[in-house]
């Protein structure tokens, strides 16, 4: 496997609706980075999926609910969520998340 590289003009951010977007900024068949942009009031539903998934929270503030607890995260926090852990979050002030998935989550690009 060789390295590969993805310029920011390649990048396609898609809009899912309610003040949130995502772009995926690389990946391979092992893992997904993924950049998640979010309006104020922006919601990521509760959900859970068989991939192990770190966030670092870039920017803003933002309530996850994990696995029926709340946690609030700002600029600088991290979380991992080992696989199929319900998850979901609301963004309290705009701010961007990146995430890292083991393996690709292949539901992203279709």
């Amino acid at each position: 496997m060789k390295a590969s590289v993805i310029r920011t003009g390649d990048q396609t951010i898609t809009d899912l609706g309610g003040g949130v977007s995502r772009c995926v900024l690389s990946h391979n068949q092992e893992m997904m980075l993924v950049r998640v942009m979010f309006e104020t009031g922006g919601i990521g539903a509760m959900h859970a999926h068989p991939h192990t998934q770190s966030t670092y929270v870039v920017s803003g503030k933002f309530r996850f609910t994990i696995d029926g607890r709340d946690e609030e995260v700002c600029a600088g926090d991290t979380i991992t969520f080992p696989s199929g852990i319900p998850h979901g979050t609301i963004c309290l002030e705009k701010g961007e998340l990146i995430d890292i998935f083991t393996p690709c989550r292949e539901d992203f690009l279709k």
